[in-house]
């Protein structure tokens, strides 16, 4: 198993309860800890402030706007990250329309209805279907709430604003675990699968049962996906494609 603290990013509107199964089954073993991604205007600042803070080297963890954060991170730093996972990420920057649709979104925050604007960024259909989808939209609902409208619109403009990190992918060479679940229909499979081959030392998983928040709708199959990342090798043989 890693002997580097674990350092997880949470994704847009949530905090380290997203993360409560990891974190639970995984601090026996290591050091495991939840850095905020509610600072900064920019996913570069976001990611500069809590480079200054970090441990000097760590294996790196993020799900959605957090696994942007960690993509800024091995931008900058690619000396300090031993290893990579991105769970339920986006690597490309967005498009004009894109940015776009976040505004209806902003303009709900703005009338303080944390909990509608959080049902309409996070839909039902974007979590798989079955009994948790509505314990995991609730828990979701919880986060925002604490986290704040304010917080909120900036962590969606700093998404707005994003880069492109294709390229700091393909520079990539610590081992990568890409994480997807499923059943997600906002950062779907196929938009894994195309980031796991533009890494040299990524493998895919796919999480049956999940959407866009596996760590909590199927936390036993994501933490042993999570328990395999960390017991990689550092040094890896480069992946030969079939």
């Amino acid at each position: 198993m890693s002997s580097e603290p674990v350092v997880f990013l949470p994704g847009m509107m949530c905090d380290a309860r997203l993360f409560a199964p990891q974190i639970t089954a995984l601090s026996p073993d290591m050091a495991v800890t939840v850095a905020p991604i509610t600072g900064g205007d920019r996913i570069e600042e976001i990611a500069s402030d809590l480079l200054d803070v970090l441990p000097r080297r760590f294996a790196l963890a993020g799900l959605s706007m957090g696994g942007i954060v960690a993509m800024e991170i091995l931008r900058r730093a690619p000396d300090r990250v031993t290893r990579l996972a991105l769970m339920d990420t986006n690597a490309l920057a967005e498009t004009p329309q894109s940015a776009t649709a976040y505004e209806p979104f902003i303009i709900k925050l703005r009338t303080g209805a944390v909990a509608a604007a959080a049902q309409m960024l996070l839909r039902p259909e974007y979590l798989a279907s079955g009994p948790r989808r509505a314990e995991v939209m609730a828990e979701v609902v919880r986060m925002a709430e604490a986290i704040g409208p304010e917080v909120i619109i900036r962590q969606t403009r700093a998404l707005q604003r994003r880069r492109d990190y294709q390229a700091v992918l393909r520079r990539c060479q610590v081992p990568v675990l890409v994480l997807c679940g499923e059943e997600d229909g906002l950062t779907p499979v196929k938009r894994h699968r195309f980031m796991a081959d533009l890494i040299p030392y990524a493998n895919l998983v796919v999480v049956p049962g999940a959407g866009h928040l596996p760590v909590l709708e199927q936390p036993e199959t994501t933490t042993a996906a999570l328990r395999g990342w960390l017991r990689q090798p550092l040094v890896l043989q480069r992946r030969v494609d079939a």
